[in-house]
């Protein structure tokens, strides 16, 4: 019998403990039924536990019985347990493709009694079907086969418990024939549900896109149909062909938590027809063609050659780095030889200074003049001195008003924070000009080597895009930094910001605020925008908003509050890639200075451009987001020059404002500027930001 080679290739599988003997595995029934096995950790006690084998045995007992909850979960149609269990457990220790004892796994049953929610559950957790119905008559052979044999068993019992008088027996053989009459009833249910199935629908939605210039990707919504089983892979084929006559491959899916499928290694200006079709308990639907029915793989740099804009260039600065190191070398080898007697002397003055004054370095009040703070934080918790005060060393006491440009030097040695030690033997070779920008910037280097040394850590994280100024004259250049490790510091240690908060007694008015109440104050602002300008786009092509103002020292640009590593955007489709004919169509555009209408315009046919109607769309969303009216939109234009690829993945075409208002100057009337939800950053802060 069929059920007897399924319980024989079973036993043969040593990744579950041996089955009962009794063929028709009656007792895992009524074990399954029963549900005195559910599992429940709390119910036993690791500790009591005597030896490392004896808690592996118990560990893989437990597993096992998950295994069989499960099964029970989705014989009784019960969701929610069905979700909890995979929810705590992995596939590999729910068992979740191993067949039972009468051959069929969790997503079987599920789909022969047409529960799909439960389906799609274990579907989305990676469950497989059997690999034992190789065809249909196998599924129907093996089916009839398991009603049989509960019919069979149903009736032996039946027969038992009418001559048999009552008794202990009897009644466990009472409790036995419920659950066979239970389970022939299960049976019964799949092998209708199996019968009266049809093959699936074509897959809806089907679209096709040039992915690279060596790759198309497909993507494509279930069938729009309900009335057949549940889908449990899709077939991809693609040809050179629109009969697909000779087809060139094909890939099967069976992991469907994304229903997209990028086809690789292809020939670029070749058009390649795609189709897909769905696959069920009864077999393949018909495929369903792609819309458009070809694409042909290609970029826009094909269409004149050009180079990525930053091929080769972080090989490039290093080699220029290493150059200058060369150049600069006699810095490193002779300087510190020049002054090593003084040197050492005043590195153990300052040394048993430190044994007796641990925390003096740290400063707790803030005189007239420009300083360092460094702030790391872990969840919410922040890093204080044993004063419990916010690390601040001091830069220099008789600078009085920060020039943007002396700010934006410090925010580029952020990037290199390993080199400090070797910029400021450059920079001290280079006084003798006695230059007031070189001798601050020097007290920069001097105040980031202390706070590294106090803190006992190189990296002092990103920039605060702007210092804090108070009007006692104080100035404070913020670093923020997220520790995501156990990471040991010398002199401070962990508090939670709102006992921090809290605690601290504030030395000035509430009208005039000193720097350090300011930064204590907007602390968790801070935190939020480091935060959030660490996150990445997820991969897609993009529709851009720039917009610049300038001021007498700097230039700025809009970005939003929530993105400000980003500028304003919306998202236009999930394929970065602009292909070839894309980029014609674009250029035709520009070339005829006509921009593009936001509007539908009903004599325009769009049909064969996709991304003429996208871009219409993500104009809108733009336009909506930055609070400015549609009809302004009308002589806005894309930057039809290149591009922005940002990697692999993310891609941006930019939308600019008439070119008189691109960016504006100081008190000239700004139109195209949103209220609120968006920040000013200077321009080299946010070229850093996008870096990182």
């Amino acid at each position: 019998k069929m059920t007897q080679q399924m319980r024989d290739l079973q036993l043969a599988q040593a990744r579950k403990p041996p089955g009962p003997s009794s063929p028709n595995a009656a007792k895992r029934l009524y074990r399954n039924l029963s549900g005195k096995f559910r599992v429940n950790y709390t119910s036993f006690d690791e500790g009591s536990l005597v030896g490392r084998g004896e808690k592996e045995k118990l560990r893989k007992s437990y597993l096992f019985q998950s295994n069989a909850a499960l099964f029970e979960a989705v014989e009784l149609q019960d969701l929610d347990r069905v979700q909890e269990l995979l929810k705590q457990y992995s596939p590999e220790e729910l068992d979740l493709n191993t067949p039972n004892s009468e051959g069929l796994l969790p997503l079987d049953i599920a789909i022969m009694t047409n529960n799909t929610p439960i389906a799609r559950a274990l579907l989305q957790a990676g469950a497989k079907e059997s690999p034992h119905f190789v065809s249909l008559e196998s599924r129907s052979l093996h089916l009839s086969t398991l009603v049989r044999e509960a019919e069979q068993r149903v009736n032996e019992l039946t027969a038992q418990v009418v001559n048999e008088a009552p008794n202990t027996d009897c009644s466990e053989k009472e409790k036995q024939l419920k659950a066979w009459e239970w389970r022939f009833r299960l049976y019964k249910r799949m092998k209708a549900g199996f019968e009266h199935a049809r093959v699936p629908d074509a897959p809806s939605n089907v679209h096709l896109s040039v992915a690279s210039s060596s790759s198309v990707q497909v993507t494509f919504w279930e069938p729009l149909s309900v009335n057949s089983a549940v889908v449990t892979k899709y077939k991809v084929e693609w040809s050179c062909s629109p009969t697909f006559s000779p087809p060139l491959g094909e890939a099967v899916i069976d992991q469907l938590k994304n229903l997209h499928f990028t086809i690789q290694g292809l020939v670029s200006g070749t058009a390649y027809y795609v189709r897909v079709s769905a696959y069920n308990m009864k077999g393949w639907g018909p495929p369903q063609a792609s819309v458009p029915p070809f694409a042909i793989p290609s970029n826009w740099r094909e269409y004149d050659g050009r180079a990525p804009r930053r091929r080769g260039q972080a090989e490039a600065l290093d080699h220029l780095l290493g150059q200058v190191k060369t150049v600069h070398q006699h810095c490193v080898c002779h300087e510190p030889c020049k002054n090593q007697p003084q040197s050492r002397k005043h590195s153990v003055s300052k040394s048993l200074k430190h044994l007796f004054h641990p925390g003096s370095k740290f400063l707790k009040t803030l005189k007239r003049g420009l300083y360092l703070t460094a702030i790391f934080y872990k969840d919410d918790n922040i890093l204080v001195t044993h004063e419990d005060q916010i690390p601040v060393v001091e830069i220099d006491d008789t600078y009085s008003c920060l020039l943007m440009q002396d700010f934006l030097w410090f925010t580029k040695v952020s990037c290199m924070w390993d080199e400090v030690l070797w910029l400021r033997q450059c920079v001290t070779v280079s006084q003798s000009s006695c230059s007031c920008i070189l001798q601050t910037r020097f007290k920069m280097l001097l105040a980031i080597s202390q706070m590294q040394g106090l803190l006992g850590i190189q990296d002092l994280g990103q920039v605060f895009f702007e210092p804090i100024k108070d009007k006692q004259g104080n100035i404070l250049i913020v670093t923020l930094k997220e520790v995501k490790t156990n990471q040991t510091f010398e002199s401070v240690r962990w508090v939670p910001i709102c006992k921090l908060q809290t605690s601290r007694k504030s030395v000035s008015s509430p009208e005039e605020p000193t720097a350090l109440d300011t930064l204590l104050i907007s602390v968790q602002d801070k935190l939020a925008y480091h935060q959030r300008s660490s996150h990445a786009l997820s991969p897609g092509l993009y529709l851009g908003y720039l917009k610049l103002c300038s001021a007498v020292d700097q230039i700025r640009v809009l970005v939003p509050e929530q993105l400000p590593n980003i500028l304003c955007h919306v998202k236009i489709r999930s394929n970065p890639n602009i292909s070839r004919e894309e980029w014609e169509w674009l250029q035709k555009m520009a070339s005829v200075e006509e921009p593009v209408p936001a509007e539908p315009e009903p004599e325009a046919d769009t049909s064969q451009n996709p991304l003429f109607q996208e871009l219409q769309v993500a104009i809108r969303e733009l336009m909506t987001l930055v609070n400015i009216p549609l009809q302004e939109a009308k002589d806005f234009r894309l930057y039809s020059q290149e591009v922005l690829d940002f990697g692999d993945k993310v891609s941006f075409l930019l939308l600019l404002p008439p070119s008189d208002d691109v960016c504006t100057a100081p008190g000239q009337n700004n139109p195209y500027t949103p209220r609120s939800g968006f920040l000013t950053l200077p321009l080299q802060i946010f070229e850093l930001g996008e870096e990182r």
